[in-house]
């Protein structure tokens, strides 16, 4: 098969496709379209050289797209404390009392958790905040009101 032929890229274009599925980067997808322009480069009967061209661009172009889109996200926060990964992070538990160390044991989901306080001031008791989780040790913050 040579370029002049579009089932060529057709092909091209789903071999990156069946690649971004196995290994999960978007930019074989952003190269991909690339091979689709240059499959409706030769449908429309364009030389080799023109298909080419066609795919770099298209391709190269999303890729750069997409990277810039991507630097530009905003960043997910750290794990211990990010709502989307840790569904305890935002709920609200009550203490009893506090050591003098800052820590305290509290009922929090049917067990007793340990718990340390993060803020400003010396920690009070009554309602807190989870802020985050590390490993079996809830961070808590006072809850605003």
């Amino acid at each position: 098969m040579s370029l002049e032929s579009p089932i060529t890229w057709w092909v091209l274009a789903g071999v990156l496709v069946a690649a971004e599925l196995a290994s999960g980067t978007f930019y074989l997808l952003m190269l991909a379209l690339g091979c689709a322009a240059g499959a409706l480069a030769a449908h429309l009967g364009l030389s080799p050289s023109l298909q080419m061209t066609a795919a770099a661009l298209v391709g190269i172009g999303a890729t750069m797209l997409w990277h810039f889109k991507r630097l530009r996200a905003p960043r997910a926060g750290p794990v211990e404390s990010n709502r989307d990964v840790n569904l305890d992070v935002g709920e609200h538990v009550h203490v009893d009392a506090w050591a003098a160390n800052g820590e305290a044991l509290v009922n929090y989901r049917g067990s007793t958790w340990q718990a340390s306080f993060r803020g400003d001031g010396k920690p009070q008791p009554g309602e807190h905040v989870v802020a985050a989780v590390h490993s079996n040790r809830l961070v808590l913050e006072r809850k605003l009101t």
